[in-house]
Parts: C-alpha cells; sequence; structure tokens
C-alpha cells in the first residue's frame, strides 16, 4: 500500500510539473495544443518525434522552445543533398603539436548532444540519413572503429515539407520506424492566428523558462514506465496493432484490401509507451481506451503503407486508421 501511495504522489507531482512545462511552452509556441502534447509525449517516453509540415508553422520555434524549457542541451542540423555523414557524427583530423608530434583527434559533430533538430531530413541522401539509425537506436555512435555514447536524455526531433518533394529523398521503412510518433503541424486557425501576430510582431517577444533538466526527465521517464495500465487496454493495443496487419486473420477486409504492410510489435511497444504519457499530460494516474485512440493515429500513420492500387485511388491511411480504432472500442463496448 505504501509503494502505491508513493507512486500516486509522484505521478501527481510529475502532472504538476507538466503542466508547468506546457504553459511555458505555449507562451512561445501559441496553440497547437495538439502538436505540444504530442512532442512532450515523445519526449516522456525517451523516442523521437518526425513534424510534419509546411514552411513556416513554427516547428523550429517548438523545438529552441522545447530546449529551453526541458533544459536540453540542444543543437539544429540543416539537412542538405550534399550533407554527409561526417557532417552530423564527427571526424578524425590529424593534429600537429608545438614538439613536432603529430596525433588525430575526434571533432564531435552536432549529434553530440540531448536534442537533435534535423531540419528537413527528407532532403538529405539516404546515406547521411542512415548515419542516425545507430543513434536513435542505440543512442551511441561509431566513427573510425570506435563506439562512442551520446548524450543522455537523447532524442531526435525531425521535421519534413509534406509538399515538396523535388530533390528529396524519403526516409526508408526502418528509419520511419525508430520515430515513435509522427507528428502533423497543421495551419493554426483564425483566432490562434490574430494571438501569434500580436505576440510576435511587437518589440518583445515572450520568453519561455526552465522546468525540467537532463536528470529530471530521464527520472520522468522512468516513473512513466512504472505506471500501471490495465489489461482491457493492454488487450485493445494489440487488437488494434494486429488489425492492421493484412496477413493476420483479424485484420478486417478493408485492411486488407488496401493496406500493403502494417505495423510490427515496436508500434505495440509505442503505444504502451505513450498512452501512460497522454494520461500523464491530461492529469490522470492510468491510460484508458480513449487514450489508445487518440494515440493510435500519430503511432501507426508513419509504421503502415497502402497499396499501389490504394494510392491511385486516393484511399487516405489516416482515416482507415481512425475508422478501425473507433470500431474496436464499439465491438470491445459491445461484448
Amino acid at each position: 500500500m505504501a509503494d502505491t501511495e508513493d507512486l500516486v504522489a509522484e505521478i501527481e507531482a510529475l502532472e504538476e510539473k507538466l503542466a508547468e512545462a506546457k504553459a511555458a511552452i505555449t507562451r512561445r509556441f501559441i496553440g497547437q495544443e495538439r502538436v505540444v502534447d504530442l512532442t512532450l509525449a515523445a519526449l516522456l517516453c525517451g523516442g523521437h518525434g518526425l513534424l510534419i509540415g509546411l514552411p513556416g508553422l513554427g516547428k523550429t520555434r517548438l523545438v529552441e522552445t522545447l530546449s529551453t524549457v526541458m533544459g536540453l542541451d540542444g543543437n539544429r542540423a540543416q539537412f542538405t543533398p550534399d550533407l554527409m555523414p561526417a557532417d552530423i557524427l564527427g571526424s578524425e583530423v590529424l593534429e600537429t603539436g608545438a614538439d613536432g608530434s603529430r596525433a588525430f583527434k575526434f571533432i564531435e559533430g552536432p549529434i553530440f548532444c540531448q536534442l537533435l533538430m534535423a531540419d528537413e531530413i527528407n532532403r538529405a541522401s539516404p546515406r547521411t540519413q542512415s548515419a542516425l539509425l545507430q543513434a536513435m537506436q542505440e543512442k551511441v555512435v561509431t566513427v573510425a572503429g570506435e563506439t562512442r555514447p551520446l548524450d543522455k536524455p537523447f532524442h531526435v526531433l525531425a521535421t519534413q515539407n509534406p509538399i515538396e518533394q523535388e530533390g528529396t529523398y524519403p526516409l526508408p521503412e526502418a528509419q520511419l520506424d525508430r520515430f515513435l510518433v509522427q507528428i502533423d503541424v497543421a495551419y493554426p486557425d483564425r483566432d490562434t492566428e490574430r494571438d501569434i501576430l500580436l505576440a510576435t510582431t511587437g518589440v518583445e517577444d515572450a520568453e519561455a523558462h526552465q522546468v525540467f533538466d537532463g536528470p529530471s526527465l530521464l527520472a520522468a521517464q522512468t516513473l512513466l514506465r512504472r505506471m500501471p495500465v490495465g489489461d482491457s487496454v493492454v488487450e485493445m493495443i494489440l487488437d488494434l496493432v494486429r488489425s492492421f496487419r493484412p496477413a493476420d486473420p483479424s485484420a478486417p477486409e478493408r485492411v486488407r484490401d488496401i493496406v500493403a504492410w502494417g505495423p510490427g510489435p515496436r508500434a505495440a511497444q509505442a503505444l504502451m509507451l505513450t498512452v501512460r504519457a497522454r494520461a500523464l499530460l491530461q492529469g490522470r494516474l492510468a491510460p484508458s481506451p480513449e487514450d489508445v485512440i487518440d494515440m493510435a493515429r500519430p503511432v501507426l500513420i508513419h509504421r503502415m503503407a497502402l497499396t499501389f492500387s490504394a494510392r491511385a485511388r486516393g484511399e487516405d491511411l489516416g482515416a482507415l486508421i481512425d475508422t478501425v480504432s473507433h470500431g474496436l472500442v464499439r465491438t470491445e463496448a459491445a461484448a
């Protein structure tokens, strides 16, 4: 009983801290509460986020603000077609000492930080994109045969422009799977855009203050994994993920018709973590089926693909995820 009471007290304290962090972020990144929640969820889960949105919607401002509020050492790398892996990871250079001696010295690249913004990640070549794979999964990089650990915590927030595809290299499925969530950044509504105009075109710009730091974020990530998840939520996550695999007997007929390949076990792991994060951000002690529905699209949409004929017909993968997840809830409620 005492352990349960301690856990509840820790969760409630973290919820208060998260509410303060959200308030600090929204002072500079106005509106877009959904985007803020998903980005914070990615950090709370110890994962990475893929921000999809047109230029000028504040993605860079959001990442800069997060770096301040979460107390993380941040770097930004602008991905371009001529960017090389060494430009991200770092390289060894030959240095000559005052006594004439020569030795190799490793110069760290921008990846040696706690929060890396990979801006327009799909503009870099596959060779450079793949330089992030080991870092995102294992939190280390190997350069010149030596494995070097990255700072803890380590997170990547990458951005993409969904419209302009000329001169880009789409991320391969293996790399997309490394991103915990896909975060769609849409246009703000009229009232939010008015607030943005008034807040950002004056003499002074709003400033964010630090709420977390590296150790406290790591502690929050550990606490999140201690949150209880009910059996009904676990079963719902399994049912949902498996229903999007065309070869699975539980897959609906529509999924078998239009989905080329579905999410793997990593998607189920991501859902288990993100539903906890959503509960935390909403001030609750445990996740519910509504959390699974809400997190289904950002967790699954980049881990699935439509068939060629479905793409040609203009089928919407996000709408399919929403339909199937809501239908699953109705089926379980009826049962």
